[in-house]
Formats: C-alpha cells, sequence, structure tokens
C-alpha cells in the first residue's frame, strides 16, 4: 500500500493557480485600452461595413431591407465603377514602381560618405515634413494653366500649354506624379537606413576582389536589401489603393471620371449621393483587392527576400 504523504498542503495547487492567473489578469488590463481602440475604431466598422453592403439604405445609413448580392452585381455591371477600377490599378501602376525606382536611386547617393550629405538628405526627405492637402495645393499652382511653373517649362522647349488637371488623357498621371512628389521622402527614408544596415566589409571584401560597383549593387546590395524594399512595395502598393487627399483638392475625381478612384468613388456615394450601400460594397471590393494582391505579393515577393 503506497504511503500517503501528511505533511503535503492541500492549498498548494490553489496557490500555484492563482499565482500565475494575477499576472495573467494584470497583462490583459495593460491591453486591454488597445484593445478596446481596435474593437471600436477597426474591427466593428469594417464588421458594420460588410453587414451594410448586404441592404438597401436610407439616407442617414440604417438598412431598410436586405440586398443579398444585389450591391455587388450591380457594380460589377455597372460602366461607372469599372472605370473607377481602371483609374484605381492605373493610379497604383503609375505610382508605385516610379515612386520606388526613384527613391531607391535617391538613397544610393545619399548613402555616399562625402562633405555636406546631410544637407541632401535633409531635401530629399522634406516632403514627410507636408500634409497631402499643403503638397496638394503646391501642385494646383504648379499645374495652372495661366501661372504654373509646369507650363513655362515647356514654353522654354517650345512646347503648347497643357492642362494638365483639366485633360481626361493627363490628369490621372499628373495626380500620380504629385502623388509619388508626396511619397518619395518617406520611402527614400526608409531605405536609406536599409542601406545603412549593409554590413561595409561587404563591399569592403568585394573592393579587394576587383568586383564592379554593377555586380556589388546586384549581388550585395538588392540581396541585403530585399527585406526593406520588400517592406516598401507592400506598404506604398496599399496607400496607393488608398490615396485619397489629393484626388480631392486637384480634381474631384474628374475630368470625366478619369481619376475617380475607388477610394473617392466610395466618398461620393457616402457622403455625396448617401448610397451607404453601395459604398460599403465598394469598400468591401476594394479590400477584398488588397487583400488578395498583398497575399500574392508575399507568396511571390518572400522568395526572393534575403533575411540573413
Amino acid at each position: 500500500m503506497p504511503s500517503l504523504n501528511m505533511n503535503a498542503d492541500p492549498k498548494r495547487p490553489t496557490l500555484r493557480k492563482n499565482r500565475f492567473s494575477l499576472p495573467s489578469l494584470e497583462g490583459w488590463l495593460y491591453v486591454l485600452p488597445s484593445f478596446l481602440l481596435f474593437i471600436i475604431f477597426l474591427f466593428y466598422p469594417m464588421v458594420r461595413t460588410v453587414y451594410l453592403s448586404f441592404f438597401y439604405t436610407d439616407t442617414q445609413g440604417k438598412p431598410l431591407s436586405f440586398a443579398g448580392w444585389e450591391n455587388f452585381t450591380t457594380l460589377l455591371s455597372s460602366t461607372s465603377f469599372l472605370t473607377s477600377a481602371k483609374a484605381t490599378f492605373l493610379f497604383v501602376l503609375y505610382t508605385v514602381p516610379v515612386g520606388v525606382i526613384l527613391a531607391l536611386v535617391l538613397a544610393l547617393l545619399a548613402n555616399q560618405k562625402m562633405k555636406g550629405i546631410g544637407f541632401f538628405r535633409t531635401i530629399f526627405s522634406s516632403t514627410m515634413g507636408m500634409s497631402v492637402a499643403a503638397s496638394s495645393v503646391i501642385w494646383m499652382f504648379i499645374y495652372n494653366p495661366s501661372i504654373g511653373i509646369a507650363n513655362k517649362i515647356l514654353n522654354f522647349f517650345g512646347l503648347a500649354d497643357m492642362h494638365f488637371l483639366l485633360d481626361p488623357n493627363t490628369a490621372l498621371l499628373s495626380v500620380a506624379i504629385a502623388t509619388i512628389w508626396m511619397n518619395t521622402g518617406f520611402t527614400f527614408l526608409i531605405l536609406l537606413g536599409g542601406l545603412q544596415n549593409i554590413d561595409s566589409q561587404l563591399y569592403e571584401s568585394a573592393r579587394i576582389a576587383g568586383v564592379s560597383s554593377y555586380y556589388s549593387f546586384r549581388k550585395i546590395t538588392i540581396p541585403m536589401l530585399s527585406p526593406t524594399l520588400f517592406f516598401v512595395l507592400t506598404v506604398t502598393m496599399i496607400n496607393s489603393f488608398q490615396s485619397f487627399g489629393q484626388i480631392d483638392i486637384l480634381t474631384k475625381g474628374g475630368p470625366t471620371d478619369s481619376t475617380n478612384v475607388i477610394v473617392y468613388s466610395i466618398y461620393k456615394d457616402a457622403f455625396i449621393n448617401y448610397n451607404i450601400g453601395s459604398a460599403s460594397a465598394q469598400a468591401v471590393i476594394l479590400f477584398l483587392c488588397v487583400f488578395i494582391l498583398t497575399v500574392i505579393q508575399f507568396k511571390l515577393g518572400e522568395r526572393k527576400v534575403h533575411y540573413q
């Protein structure tokens, strides 16, 4: 018969349980304020948007009757929405590759060790300190047909004046150029930080081995910078899909809906036409597009990312 330990404390398991549950409760209390903010300002609006996309609503956004997939089918068969989708993807195609390449070139130049390079780093990153509204006003004056510097430059080269923001053929590209200028500062700083984290001994070894600068860039800089490039590409793509302020100030979606990207179309349907159901359906479609493209980017891009 096994012996019983009469000195064992029957309350020890309870004390151990309480000892481990108290820090856990304290940790949840620290997390609770942030968790509540996420629920109120992120998760609830997201769930509410998906819910309203399946309903017909009144002007105050209250559901009237169940619409099923009607809001989505109406949008996908609408010429206006398809035009907005085309403008959105063209806008992303214009801004993301050119913006990242431009920022990379500037970061490579600013990463050189020479006297006064800090001044150029400040200039290249200065657009970060300006709001979208202020930057858009600057570009509105640049594109002004009468007093804008853009037409002055064209006239200098013997070209005729252009109505950059009033011509459907040039409006989207003009807004894209302004957006690239606005986003270059942030992208430049991130890439410059990535370049400065690359071990200088790698370049020194390559220089001793007689390797050319182009080969060092292709075999050392790009692989070691690939995590930063992957991050920049992902964030820049998402930001391009969400662009709104510069479009609202420069063109208001015109002319003839040539710059009416999906985000601005959502704004017009929700706050001008008061068609909350359609606006919610557009928001869901935009979210799915961004989500699918981000997943594809992670699946394809991470294969070429070197974390060591």
